[in-house]
């Protein structure tokens, strides 16, 4: 008797991730093991990674991006207000808890209080109540016709140095590294700042859709879609009257280098490794910041003087290609090479790969956070310092070289752009997929199966799900699991196609549906 091995009519692995990718099935799929209770059967399923960068998973990170291309075009050019998220402030008509100017305030939430005193060498801002709504004004035209113009903003970071067309320094010796990491690290807060100048300085609640994405120089830039048109002159003024501080402890000079401080068990502190003396706690820190008249914030980050300003329309070609433009590269991480002819896969050269060594050098041991294990570097104790920090371990990921600083969010969403969750706009996806394929009269085979709802007679979890270790599925089992994704995705994708044409040219046309559901084995 011949036994068919498990692998028989399979591809090789390599083969297997090209042609899940090319079919939109994910790459690194998460397996767990799914136990039915009422029946007692048992088997193993295949749930996608969900990753957003393409080198770790093109299908994940291709359906993200289309994700947020649909949440960009649906809040860009409303007419009418949003509903506010049930979990906003009714008290903050700005719907981001904005503070006063200064950079630390509200001393009953446990924040330090500082002067809300403007820098002297920032320009003044116009202030005015900022308003409930969120769309533009409306425009008229001679003929009558009235129109709702939006905008697209792109803001950049200061200039370290002059570099070349590739980006990279063209003297790396007088580049400022130092300057470019810090300025990384806190462009998130300076782009919250810029939001609220915004919206005091218009009087309504500027709503955006805004990406982070690195310039061939790798600096933090924004590209931001704004609902409603505001005057170029008043938005280039609050560019330029935009400024972040950085009230944390001198990071100039670092007090320990060679010999680390090391932990005491019994002080329940870092101590010095020589002398024995503890070293002053994040509070002490900030606490003789706060009494030294003369102090100085350890960081200012203002934006660049470049600021590209275009009018978009609803509904023109130029709106779309914008869009495009805005999610361009959220599969991609910030060193991946943009801007190229080959799609980012052009060899990084020598001069670009030292760059990023350098920076990435600066990113490694400059503190993230108050937390950083990095401050032990400069004579004091992260905040809830513990056992076993050590400089330059960071977990955050903003001392990763794929993110040099940028530890934050890639895209940046305010709260009543759509009023909805990025869950429920997935959720807006897979029930267009559901209509089109009801009208059509086709039900999608395993939709909603193994729901986590699902309840025993007597209240329990029908089903229980384990997570499935490396090691505890073999490499055939595991082909076979990838190989019964890719042709249920591939039915499913033929089934929705069918459905539109029997629908005609009315139905939507999603490039990219929500059938990457969980795909039970073969």
């Amino acid at each position: 008797m011949t036994v068919t091995p498990l692998t028989a009519g399979l591809p090789d692995d390599a083969t297997l991730r090209e042609l899940a990718a090319a079919k939109g099935v994910c790459v690194r799929p998460i397996l767990q093991h799914v136990t039915d209770t009422m029946t007692g059967a048992s088997r193993t399923v295949v749930i996608r990674c969900g990753a957003t960068r393409a080198k770790v998973c093109p299908s994940c990170a291709d359906a993200a991006r289309r994700l947020r291309i649909q949440q960009c075009r649906e809040g860009w050019h409303l007419t009418d207000d949003p509903p506010r998220p049930e979990t906003a402030d009714p008290d903050d008509p700005a719907g981001d808890g904005a503070d006063d100017d200064g950079d630390q305030a509200d001393d009953e939430t446990g924040r330090r209080v500082r002067s809300t005193r403007r820098r002297q060498d920032a320009p003044d801002l116009p202030r005015l109540a900022v308003s409930d709504r969120t769309t533009g004004r409306v425009f008229t035209s001679q003929d009558g016709k009235t129109y709702r113009p939006s905008m697209f903003v792109t803001l950049t970071l200061p200039s370290y140095g002059r570099v070349t067309g590739e980006g990279v320094p063209v003297d790396p010796s007088s580049y400022d590294y130092r300057r470019a990491a810090l300025d990384a690290m806190h462009f998130p807060k300076l782009m919250d700042r810029f939001w609220q100048n915004l919206r005091r300085a218009t009087g309504y609640s500027v709503q955006y859709f805004a990406t982070v994405e690195p310039q061939r120089r790798l600096a933090p830039h924004l590209h931001a879609a704004i609902r409603g048109a505001i005057p170029r002159k008043l938005l280039k003024q609050v560019v330029a009257a935009t400024y972040h501080q950085v009230w944390w402890p001198q990071l100039d000079d670092p007090a320990y280098t060679d010999v680390l401080p090391a932990w005491d068990e019994l002080a329940h502190a870092y101590v010095d490794s020589q002398t024995g003396a503890v070293l002053p706690s994040w509070d002490e820190a900030l606490d003789t910041l706060d009494d030294d008249p003369d102090a100085t914030p350890a960081h200012v980050i203002r934006a660049g003087t470049q600021v590209d300003i275009q009018g978009v329309i609803a509904g023109t070609p130029q709106a779309d290609r914008v869009i495009g433009y805005l999610t361009k590269y959220l599969t991609k991480s910030i060193t991946d090479p943009l801007h190229d002819d080959n799609d980012g896969e052009a060899p990084i050269s020598a001069a670009r790969r030292a760059h990023i060594d350098r920076l990435a050098d600066e990113v490694r041991w400059l503190p993230c956070s108050p937390t950083c294990a990095n401050w032990l570097r400069y004579g004091v104790q992260p905040k809830d310092a513990k056992g076993g920090m050590e400089p330059g371990r960071c977990g955050s990921k903003a001392h990763d070289r794929d993110h040099l600083g940028l530890g934050g969010r890639r895209v940046l969403v305010s709260r009543r752009w759509t009023g909805k969750t990025l869950d429920q706009h997935r959720a807006d996806r897979a029930a267009v997929v559901r209509a089109v394929l009801a009208e059509a009269g086709i039900e999608m085979d395993d939709h909603d199966e193994l729901p986590a709802t699902a309840t025993t007679p007597d209240g329990r979890p029908r089903f229980v799900w384990t997570v499935t270790h490396p090691g505890d599925v073999d490499g055939p089992t595991y082909a076979r699991l990838i190989a019964h994704a890719i042709a249920q995705r591939q039915r499913w994708r033929t089934q929705y196609e069918n459905a539109k044409t029997r629908a005609g040219p009315a139905s939507p046309d999603l490039s990219a549906t929500t059938t990457q559901a969980a795909a039970p084995a073969a």
